[in-house]
């Protein structure tokens, strides 16, 4: 019998470039890797909201560093000077976490459609490939290369008025997927993230009496999740430990996707 092999669950000194990091999901995910002792590029379309939480992380005394950039995911120029500005800064990437994001509703038939359709695949599809292309060649030189998409529960299914986002959520995981079959020769793994209903600046608007109405009909776990526990999966599948876990679409969704009625 082989002996145990122990391995590494610790992401210190490890460098990862977070988009979408301003608010929500991103910022749980900048707050925790920075806690766990990684260097943390904070991503956002605007530099004085990348501040504010580069400056939260700061305030935190935790082991791992912060820089502020911002960044617009639809500029294939501004995500391969992000790279640059990273490796630069830290000397190296390890991890790209591709979280930014927006919802915009609009049925097939709305003469706006078209203005909802194309941002959304750039920021939440075609952004994906492109921050990857630039990293490749730094993630090709870690130990510990880890891409993580963040997807959705609508990658999963539907809901009325949201083809758009559904599409690049569905694309998201298929993007995954290939990347991961593509990459493995490289060991670099390539996971998915699936949150469902969670806490953010997306559901803000959403009035809490239809909040719990809803978690109590759809979701096991009765409730809407936090930001913090979706940084806390996101951070489980970028470990050095979870160096056999690729091309996954990981559900955080309080059980939603696997309820009948």
């Amino acid at each position: 019998m082989e002996p145990y092999q122990p391995l590494s669950r610790s992401i210190a000194g490890l460098t990862a470039i977070i988009t979408g990091a301003a608010s929500g999901m991103g910022r749980a995910t900048a707050h925790l890797f920075a806690s766990e002792g990684a260097n943390v590029m904070v991503t956002d379309l605007h530099q004085d909201a990348c501040d504010a939480v580069a400056a939260e992380i700061e305030k935190a005394g935790v082991p791992g560093k912060a820089i502020p950039l911002a960044l617009d995911v639809s500029d294939g120029a501004a995500i391969t000077a992000a790279v640059a500005a990273t490796v630069e800064a830290f000397g190296g990437l390890d991890i790209i976490v591709n979280n930014a994001g927006f919802a915009k509703l609009a049925m097939i038939d709305d003469d706006a459609y078209d203005a909802a359709w194309e941002p959304t695949l750039a920021v939440m599809l075609t952004a994906h490939q492109k921050m990857v292309r630039a990293a490749l060649p730094h993630l090709r030189q870690s130990q510990c290369p880890r891409i993580v998409n963040v997807a959705s529960t609508e990658g999963l299914g539907a809901t009325a008025a949201n083809s758009a986002y559904v599409a690049a959520k569905h694309g998201v995981i298929g993007l995954t997927r290939a990347m991961a079959v593509d990459l493995g020769r490289d060991g670099i793994t390539v996971n998915a993230i699936c949150p469902g209903p969670i806490r953010t600046g997306i559901t803000d608007a959403i009035p809490e009496e239809h909040k719990e109405i809803y978690a109590k009909r759809r979701v096991p776990l009765r409730r809407y999740g936090l930001p913090e526990e979706v940084a806390n999966i996101t951070l489980s599948v970028v470990l050095p430990a979870a160096s056999f876990l690729t091309g996954t679409a990981i559900p955080v969704d309080g059980g939603l996707t696997i309820k009948n009625a």
